[in-house]
C-alpha cells in the first residue's frame, strides 16, 4: 500500500491512528508504530508541560521502522497552552504534528526548522488551500462521517475537491472502519487515511471499558450532533443521558451567543462544563454518560488490541 503518506512518514500501511481527547495514549501509539501505521496523540491529553515531554521521549525510545508519531496541537488563542507545547515538541521531536482549529502558520515554521512535518486539519476548499500556501506538508480532510466535530462535505466531495485543486498530499478523515471504506477513500484520490473511533474500544485506549463496550453495542444509527459539549456540533453517542439532556444549547446560551461581547465567554464556559463531563464519562464510572464516537463504530463488534484492529483494517 504505498502512497504518499507511506513515503512521508516512512509508514508500511497509509494510516495515522487519529489523536482523540482522553483517549489516546503512548500504549496506543506504540502499538500502532509495531502495527505498521502513524499514532497521534493530543499534547492536550497531557496536564502539563513535563508529562507531555515524559510521552515524547517514552515514544521515541518505543519507536520502529516502519511506524511513526506525532502530535495534535489546538492552534486557536483559546489553548493557553498551545505555545508550550509546541517548544516542548520541537525540542524533543517527533514525526509529524496535526494542527486544527486555527492558523498553523507558526507552527509551521518552527516544525520544519526542526524536521517535524505538518499536516492541517481542513474542512473546506478555501483554508485548504491557505495552509497550502503556509507551508502544509498535507491537508487533512475532515468529513461529514468524522467523530467529534466533523466537516459538511462527503469524502469524496472533499477528497476530489482538493486534490484537483491542491499539490500537497490529501488524507482523509472519517468515515473508515474497514478495509473497503480504507479503499474507498484511496479510490477517490486520498492518500491515506485517519482513523479514530475504531480505536476507542481497544485494549489499550484509556478509557472505561463501557466506554469501549458502547462502541461494540452501538452502531452508525446511534450517533447524533450535540451542541451540549463545545457549543458546535460534536457527534457522540445516543445514550439514554444524552436523550435526557438533549442535543441543543439552553435557551440562556442561546440568548447570551447573540450578544457579541458575551458569545465568546459563553462559549468558553459551555466548552469546559462540557469537557468535564466527558472526561468524567471517559474515565470513570458514571450515568452522565457522553461518549464522543464516530459513525465508523459500525464496524465494531468487540474489544481488541491496537494490532488486530490494524490488521482488520488492512487485509
Amino acid at each position: 500500500m504505498d502512497t504518499k503518506l507511506t513515503q512521508l512518514l516512512n509508514i508500511t500501511y497509509p494510516i495515522i491512528q487519529a489523536p482523540m481527547f482522553l483517549v489516546s495514549n503512548v500504549a496506543m501509539v506504540t502499538e500502532a508504530m509495531n502495527a505498521g501505521i502513524a499514532g497521534c496523540i493530543p499534547a492536550l491529553n497531557y496536564r502539563t508541560l513535563d508529562e507531555l515531554r515524559a510521552a515524547i521521549r517514552q515514544l521515541k525510545a518505543n519507536k520502529v521502522e516502519g511506524g511513526s508519531f506525532g502530535f495534535n496541537l489546538i492552534v486557536n488563542k483559546s489553548n493557553v497552552k498551545y505555545k508550550g507545547q509546541l517548544e516542548v515538541i520541537c525540542e524533543e521531536g517527533c514525526d509529524f504534528i496535526i494542527t486544527s482549529l486555527g492558523s498553523p502558520e507558526e507552527t509551521i515554521n518552527q516544525a520544519h526548522a526542526v524536521g517535524i512535518k505538518v499536516f492541517c486539519d481542513v474542512t473546506d476548499l478555501r483554508f485548504a488551500k491557505k495552509v497550502e500556501s503556509l507551508g502544509a506538508d498535507a491537508a487533512i480532510a475532515v468529513n461529514n462521517e468524522a467523530g467529534g466535530h466533523r466537516g459538511n462535505l462527503s469524502p469524496e466531495v472533499l477528497i476530489k475537491q482538493l486534490n484537483d485543486n491542491l499539490s500537497i498530499p490529501v488524507i482523509s478523515a472519517g468515515g473508515v472502519g474497514c478495509k473497503a471504506d480504507i479503499d474507498k477513500m484511496l479510490s477517490y484520490g486520498a492518500a491515506g487515511v485517519s482513523v479514530g473511533s475504531p480505536f476507542i474500544a481497544s485494549v489499550e485506549a484509556g478509557v472505561t471499558d463501557e466506554y469501549k463496550q458502547a462502541c461494540v453495542d452501538y452502531g452508525a444509527e446511534d450517533i447524533i450532533m450535540t451542541e451540549r459539549i463545545s457549543g458546535t456540533p460534536c457527534t457522540v453517542i445516543n445514550t439514554p443521558y444524552v436523550q435526557k439532556i438533549g442535543t441543543k444549547a439552553t435557551w440562556l446560551e442561546n440568548l447570551l451567543n447573540k450578544n457579541r461581547k458575551l458569545k465568546k465567554w459563553v462559549k468558553m464556559v459551555r466548552f469546559s462544563i462540557g469537557m468535564k463531563a466527558t472526561e468524567n464519562a471517559a474515565k470513570k464510572a458514571t450515568y452522565k454518560t457522553v461518549w464522543v464516537a464516530g459513525p465508523s463504530i459500525e464496524h465494531t463488534k468487540e474489544i481488541l488490541p491496537v494490532k488486530t484492529i490494524v490488521a482488520n483494517l488492512v487485509r
